[in-house]
């Protein structure tokens, strides 16, 4: 594995419980029983009916100069991944930069409109990651999830900051952020509150 070159964050969003998504996701409905339409309005009600309040934390989420996410996130839980397919993030996605996704399938590289390519990584973790560190240079690496896969990443102590924008809800079930991490030390950077969410970064101990 090449040496640590710029900062590896994490970031996700997550209910008071710790839930980054709910039970029964489907194509239709990707982040399940959300506390809204399955659709984000729940959890991610602080991006669609308060973007002014949240418009620094929304930009720095695609301010990275790589990323890794799983193939969830890139696409849907079942049905639609061998058919052809641009993703959750339409024809335009955010992050305009290369975007490395998890998977079993392997797949060839998705040049996407305003710089974004899709490359589907079929061995591991810490492959996805070498080939993230050597797209971003000495940038920064964000692994936007979903919960799962950040799981990984901390697991394996790859993470060196946290992000998690907390919504004001609880699903009780569902995809959670820590299941099977083993305890972590953190040290809280930044705290904020806003009506929908409250932002807290945490810098991983070692």
């Amino acid at each position: 594995m090449t040496e640590r070159a710029g900062k590896v964050t994490g970031a996700v969003t997550v209910s008071v419980d710790g839930y980054s998504a709910g039970l029964h996701q489907t194509e239709e409905r990707p982040f399940g029983d959300d506390g809204g339409d399955g659709t984000g309005a729940g959890l991610h009600a602080w991006m669609f009916e308060t973007p002014d309040e949240n418009r620094a934390e929304v930009e720095q989420m695609t301010a990275a100069d790589a990323f890794v996410m799983g193939r969830n996130m890139f696409g849907p839980v079942r049905g639609a991944w061998d058919r052809p397919w641009n993703g959750w993030w339409g024809d335009d996605p955010p992050f305009h930069a290369p975007v490395f996704v998890l998977t079993h399938h392997a797949r060839e590289p998705q040049p996407m409109a305003g710089g974004t390519t899709y490359h589907f990584v079929t061995d591991g973790i810490v492959a996805a990651l070498d080939r993230a560190r050597a797209a971003a240079g000495a940038g920064e690496v964000s692994v936007l999830g979903g919960a799962t896969t950040l799981n990984q990443y901390l697991a394996a102590g790859l993470i060196d900051e946290l992000r998690l924008h907390i919504a004001p809800l609880t699903l009780c079930a569902g995809t959670r952020l820590f299941e099977g991490v083993p305890a972590l030390r953190l040290e809280q950077v930044s705290a904020r509150a806003a009506s929908l969410v409250t932002h807290v970064t945490y810098r991983v101990l070692r």
